[in-house]
């Protein structure tokens, strides 16, 4: 029987041995090469998702979410500050500034009525602006829901108690004016539930006419022109009348309406 090489009988030379346990000695150290390699890699992505996560907010989203409410906030509470807002400031702080001209020196100096009549006048023009300007830039506020119909009452409520209480205009007048402002004010809250009651051309038509009237009275005009300054608050006492009944009719309508709705919904839900 010839004899089988060493390699192949299981190595039992010292090089085979030696070979073998070279081979797998360099495999081990490949694995645990590779291993770490892994583990590194492993390691290194972890640690980079959470520094890209730490940067891009991902992980930490509350952090983000509260900064922007933050930041929401801030600018709600900057939004306050606009143009058509500060102009109804600026109306607000007229009516003390109207009254004590309007007063001054007995009330009827025709110097410190015509300063008076000024006031007025830039009070009357910003309310023309203020609220053009809140819906054409979206400047609409809570605030200004709120502050700009009570800037507008009280300027024009200011001068006509001034004009009554000097006895420039019967307090009559006065009495119709401001009962009906004050009162389709409150119709307007009573209904607001069923929808808004929309400003129409006869009220702002009636706005104009009284401002032009109250601003004649506030002058100390003679001759014709006082003859003409009656006829025109005679106008404005006709168009608060009758747009103050027609507001009514529009209230009465739309709580109608909005009763109507509300029952149709409810047998709906029902059935």
């Amino acid at each position: 029987m010839t004899g089988v090489p060493a390699s192949a009988a299981g190595g039992s030379s010292p090089a085979g041995a030696a070979g073998r346990a070279s081979a797998v000695g360099s495999s081990k150290a490949g694995g645990s090469k590779a291993g770490g390699s892994k583990a590194t890699g492993s390691k290194a992505a972890a640690g980079g998702s959470k520094t890209a996560g730490a940067e891009g907010g991902v992980p930490g989203g509350t952090k983000p979410a509260r900064g922007g409410k933050i930041a929401a906030a801030a600018v709600n509470q900057a939004s306050v500050w606009n143009v058509a807002n500060l102009l109804t400031m600026l109306r607000l702080v007229l009516v003390p500034a109207f009254v004590a001209l309007m007063l001054a020196d007995g009330g009827y100096d025709p110097a410190w009525r015509s300063l008076a009549w000024a006031a007025f006048a830039i009070a009357m023009i910003t309310d023309l602006f203020d609220g053009h300007l809140a819906r054409t830039y979206n400047l609409v506020t809570d605030f200004g829901k709120i502050a700009d119909p009570i800037a507008d009452k009280a300027i024009m409520g200011a001068a006509l108690i001034c004009l009554s209480a000097l006895g420039d205009l019967p307090w009559w007048v006065t009495g119709v004016i401001l009962g009906r402002e004050l009162g389709i004010t409150l119709l307007r809250f009573i209904v607001i539930r069923y929808g808004v009651i929309p400003a129409s051309r006869g009220g702002k038509l009636k706005t104009l006419t009284q401002g032009v009237a109250v601003g004649m009275y506030i002058l100390a005009l003679t001759g014709w022109l006082a003859t003409l300054r009656w006829w025109v608050m005679a106008a404005a006492v006709v168009l608060t009348v009758v747009t103050g009944l027609d507001y009514v009719r529009q209230a009465i309508v739309l709580r109608r309406q909005g009763i109507a709705e509300r029952k149709a919904a409810l047998e709906e839900t029902e059935a």
